[in-house]
């Protein structure tokens, strides 16, 4: 009897940055790695975040053995409170992914009816007939891991979020005699971080940073805020080493940078010595110069701290002249207008504001072509696909790949959705399965489509105008006059004369003298007549609603 095909299914991920979702398959035994979000684009009105469509997963969920994350990041973790809820089953992770995965799910309610299984960074466990070993990757998070999934065909390998940085603020570098090993065994396929293959040369190490931060808080005269993303570690490391060093308290402002420095702290992973880490309150009674304060607001946010600060609406802190600021962050793509804002703001009320543009305040946690090209020398594999990244991202590192000696045949660029099956001595994309957008809006999970956000973004750029007809009950006549109501369409005092005028045009429709016109054909001919006339009136299409009411 053959041998089942190996199936690779990305949920998320692939031609986009964030939700990182792929579905490994092997006869009856499903695992998939990662369960991450993405932030909105700007179209997206409304939407708080985006989670990938598992729909296929729930239709095959009786063969699913678990949820292997690879780190805590949002885009690898942050669905996981509305997935569990549909597809209740294990977790495996490292000690710190565990810390970060139990305060979100803590917040949702969920994390009593969870089982997270803690694997050590080199650790190894079953999954059906598939058994996954763990080895560590430097990534901006510590306890970050890749993957070896033993199948009965041969060996996957998926990188997780890497780089090669051989002084890690954690000192545990990418293990790369594991992958030699592996490459020295056979590898059957690679999956391999695309996030940074534009990207010439080697990711500098997070020592650069380190020694950058170290040095403005010592050069610093006045209070020194701090702002990154609340899971990066690291940095907050080198912050609380550079506090200590020049005698200053450190602060936390944001209740996700709180809860994750005390959840760390409490893990071992933060060297914190006694006494340096103040409550908020106590901060009007430490003098400018000896107070560091970490602040989330790194992407702009406008709940965030750092924002709200910057606005001046923050109860502790407001800017004041003499403040230095550490952006320690690049921004998302589609948040650089925020973050410019912010910075703005923070120049103007007398701040100095050292950010990744004018400074090395900031490194990324994904490796550059150099290091792409050692793993694929080292793992030797015989088919190659490219993850993590935006459809060029995906291009460029197949390419890289094929420099790198994986024959054109065994390089697979795939979009969210695709089915490769794989086996011994070939592979191909056989089909797709559903593999769209899930929004998340408020407390609303997928209820949200396409409709409604064209909707949304009608009603943003030419705004709303409901007619309010009353029609006569018994003789479906009309009765008085229509009543126009604008909102975001044009100035009610300045276009009286147009708004009037579409009221007389509804007057002059509906004079059907008693002729018995069902409703739904006036609802429909008072709104073509009205988007007609507007359109003529202005060159713009407001969402025109008809209220049709008998009296």
């Amino acid at each position: 009897m053959a041998k089942p095909k190996l199936k690779i299914v990305p949920l998320g991920g692939l031609g986009e940055i964030g939700k990182n979702m792929m579905s490994v398959e092997y006869g009856e035994d499903i695992i998939l790695i990662d369960c991450g979000l993405m932030f909105p684009e700007e179209e997206m009105l409304g939407i708080d975040l985006v989670i990938p469509d598992i729909s296929y997963v729930l239709e095959n969920r009786e063969k699913v053995r678990g949820i292997v994350i690879t780190h805590g990041h949002e885009d690898h973790i942050g669905a996981l409170p509305y997935i569990l809820p549909q597809i209740n089953v294990p977790i495996y992770c490292t000690k710190l992914t565990q810390g970060l995965i139990s305060v979100k799910l803590k917040e949702a309610k969920l994390l009593h009816q969870t089982k997270i299984n803690v694997i050590p960074s080199d650790g190894t466990f079953k999954l059906g007939k598939l058994k996954v070993d763990f080895y560590p990757v430097c990534h901006s998070l510590p306890d970050s891991v890749g993957l070896v999934i033993q199948t009965p065909i041969g060996a996957v390998v998926h990188s997780g979020d890497f780089k090669l940085d051989y002084t890690p603020v954690d000192g545990k570098p990418t293990n790369l005699s594991r992958l030699a090993m592996l490459g020295s065994r056979g590898v059957l396929l690679l999956m391999s971080d695309s996030t940074h293959v534009e990207l010439p040369g080697y990711t500098p190490s997070e020592t650069v940073v380190g020694e950058n931060i170290d040095r403005i808080i010592g050069a610093a005269t006045g209070r020194v805020l701090v702002t990154t993303f609340a899971s990066l570690i690291s940095r907050q490391q080198q912050v609380i080493d550079a506090a200590a060093k020049y005698g200053r308290k450190l602060f936390f402002a944001g209740r996700s940078m709180t809860e994750i420095h005390k959840m760390a702290a409490d893990l071992g992973y933060l060297k914190v010595p006694e006494g340096l880490v103040c409550n908020i309150d106590q901060l009007q009674r430490v003098p400018p110069e000896k107070v560091v304060l970490m602040t989330t607001g790194s992407q702009g946010e406008p709940t965030s701290a750092l924002v709200r600060i910057a606005n001046r609406d923050f109860r502790h802190v407001h800017i004041m002249k003499g403040d230095t600021v550490i952006i320690s962050a690049s921004p998302i793509p589609g948040n650089e207008s925020l973050v410019s804002r912010t910075i703005d703001s923070l120049f103007r009320q007398g701040a100095k504001v050292f950010y990744d543009r004018i400074a090395k305040v900031h490194v990324h946690g994904h490796a550059s072509q150099e290091e792409l090209k050692l793993v694929l020398n080292l793992v030797k594999p015989k088919y190659f696909v490219p993850v993590h990244g935006e459809y060029r991202h995906l291009t460029m590192h197949a390419e890289l790949a094929r420099t790198m000696g994986v024959a054109p045949e065994n390089t697979f660029i795939m979009e969210d959705g695709d089915i490769l099956e794989l086996n011994t001595k070939s592979g191909r994309i056989t089909g797709k399965v559903p593999s769209g957008n899930v929004y998340v809006d408020g407390l609303s999970v997928g209820d949200v489509g396409g409709v409604v956000l064209r909707n949304r973004r009608m009603l943003s750029q030419d705004g709303i105008v409901v007619a309010i007809v009353a029609i006569n009950k018994q003789t479906g006549m009309l009765v008085g006059r229509p009543d126009i109501v604008s909102r975001g369409f044009v100035d009610p005092d300045e276009s009286k004369a147009m708004l009037d005028a579409s009221r007389d045009l509804i007057i002059k429709l509906l004079d059907h003298d008693g002729k018995d016109i069902p409703e739904g054909a006036m609802y429909n001919d008072v709104k073509e007549t009205l988007n007609k006339f507007y359109y003529e009136q202005t060159k713009r299409r407001p969402m025109v609603i008809p209220v049709m009411v008998k009296v």
